[in-house]
């Protein structure tokens, strides 16, 4: 059981999560930030400082956005679109930097000025 970010952080990546993150454990995409299952330690901290409510609990994320728990993990088990191998569990954020890439569902996902 872990944390992950939903959709809402789409376009906005406000990163209160990462300043707030004990264990390093939240990723930068191209449009959107991911919580690595193998390294949140279900502190909590990042849910209380998001400001689109975007961070839920993997239980409890709501049945519309079911989808949302695959594609976090995907994330980090998925070869991403201009790396030669999967991200895995690198053990820090800020070591690795900017990903710079996306899930293919998140990445076909509609830019917010596109309505």
């Amino acid at each position: 059981m872990t944390f992950l970010i939903g959709p809402e952080c789409v376009d906005v990546m406000d990163r209160s999560c990462v300043r707030v993150c004990p264990v390093d454990c939240i990723y930068e995409g191209a449009r959107k930030l991911y919580i690595n299952p193998e390294e949140c330690i279900d502190c909590a901290a990042c849910e209380a400082e998001c400001p689109v409510q975007a961070i839920y609990f993997d239980e409890d994320v709501p049945e519309e956005l079911s989808w949302a728990v695959a594609d976090n993990a995907a994330f980090f088990t998925e070869v991403l679109p201009g790396r030669a191998a999967p991200l895995g569990s690198p053990g820090g954020a800020r070591e690795v930097g900017p990903v710079g890439a996306d899930t293919p569902r998140v990445a076909g996902l509609p830019r917010a000025a596109d309505g």
